[in-house]
């Protein structure tokens, strides 16, 4: 299916969205869609239990990564890579009930960048749909209560010409005609910025067009190198150089605006900026707004760590300090996840934690929204907190107020 012929019902949200922009004549990288009958059909050909509450869940999640595709949907990706002209790809899932006003399960199904060849993109197709069962994917369903996609489980796949971003981020549209459109920004690809591993560069655009900015010290970037994502420094002198200019946020902000003219309503979108270029290349509806507090809270004391307001609320409760997976089983429901930033195997732990407090990342990142929909406290950019803060003792995190109070 080729991208300006998807609609959420065959396509999923994710596709179905960018068809819509596509149709309205708005810049989003050329695309085909792997429909939900593709993965009825292997569903029903690998004789698969799929049901999410269901025992079978882990068992049918590694046939269908195991097993090669239908020869006819093969030859279906050759014809459509030949139609893109054989470029790199992403290949990103979009599933029933994903990026809907409902839920948006942010960073929960797979994604699979830099793909090149009918086979490389073969093994993405089914990462995609293995990434329907997965852990992180199951546990937030489970939590999404009236987000649930009604019936079992289906994973349509966007495979899309991959836009090689010099700067990219993410833009919030506003719910109120009189609010501002939010743009986080950094060097590279997207998945620095929606991925929280680096702390981008914030702007705010006022409705009358002023435009306020916080620039951060953006430590690393993501860049394609072949078939490969490499993960590298920032040169020095780009650190604390803006991503944007003000014209370019400008831009952005307007082209945020068409797309939720388009789409009906507030928009998250994601974007990518190459030789000179505004490209989108997703969007769904905001599901929780960020706080509206300062972008960076200031300093307040010896016990007060400050930082970026992520979601709103308080709470208090253990701080338990989680560096990788194998820290996952160290974390009681009622703790306070300290970490260096929320990896999207890290959603689980959402489920259960009584806030979240990151050294990394912006508001509009995939744990703050995460974060936002669970309705749990975060505060995301505090400097040095898995040190700061002592794994065992006591916090308050304010998350409308941008700090974290040690108590013990």
């Amino acid at each position: 299916m080729l991208l300006r012929d998807a609609t959420a019902t065959a396509g999923g949200g994710k596709a179905g969205a960018l068809g819509t922009l596509v149709r309205a004549g708005l810049p989003v990288p050329d695309a085909f869609v792997i429909p939900f009958d593709a993965w009825r059909d292997a569903v029903r050909r690998l004789d698969l239990p799929t049901s999410p509450h269901g025992p079978g869940a882990a068992a049918a999640r590694r046939a269908i990564a195991d097993a090669p595709l239908d020869p006819a949907l093969v030859e279906a990706i050759a014809r459509g890579l030949e139609r893109l002209g054989d470029p790199p790809v992403a290949v990103r899932s979009s599933a029933a009930g994903e990026d809907t006003a409902h839920a948006s399960a942010a960073g929960a199904h797979e994604s699979v960048l830099a793909v090149r060849g009918v086979a490389a993109v073969a093994d993405a197709v089914r990462a995609c749909w293995a990434s329907l069962l997965s852990a992180r994917a199951l546990a937030y369903w489970d939590a999404a209560g009236p987000g649930l996609p009604a019936g079992d489980p289906e994973m349509a796949v966007l495979v899309q010409r991959l836009v090689d971003a010099e700067v990219s981020g993410v833009l919030f549209t506003p719910d109120d005609d009189g609010d501002a459109t939010r743009i986080e920004a950094s060097w590279g690809l997207g998945p620095s910025v929606v991925g929280g591993t680096v702390t981008p560069d914030a702007y705010l655009v006022a409705a009358g067009g002023e435009v306020t900015s916080t620039i951060a010290d953006k430590r690393t970037r993501q860049d394609r190198r072949g078939t490969r994502l490499v993960v590298s420094d920032v040169r020095h002198d780009l650190r604390h150089r803006p991503a944007l200019d003000h014209a370019t946020v400008t831009r952005l902000a307007g082209l945020g605006h068409a797309v939720a003219d388009a789409l009906g309503g507030p928009q998250d979108v994601e974007w990518a900026l190459a030789d000179g270029e505004a490209w989108i290349l997703q969007a769904r509806p905001v599901t929780a707004a960020p706080p509206r507090g300062p972008a960076v809270a200031t300093e307040r004391g010896p016990a007060v760590l400050t930082g970026t307001p992520g979601s709103h609320g308080s709470a208090t409760g253990t701080a338990r300090v989680v560096t990788g997976p194998d820290d996952f089983s160290r974390v009681a429901p009622g703790d306070v996840l300290v970490c260096p930033w929320t990896d999207p195997a890290w959603t689980p732990l959402l489920r259960i934690a009584a806030g979240v407090v990151t050294e990394t990342g912006g508001v509009l990142s995939h744990a703050a929204i995460v974060a936002r929909e669970r309705r749990i406290p975060a505060v995301l950019a505090v400097a040095d907190a898995t040190t700061r803060i002592r794994d065992g003792g006591t916090v308050t995190v304010d998350g409308t107020a941008g700090t974290v109070t040690t108590l013990a």
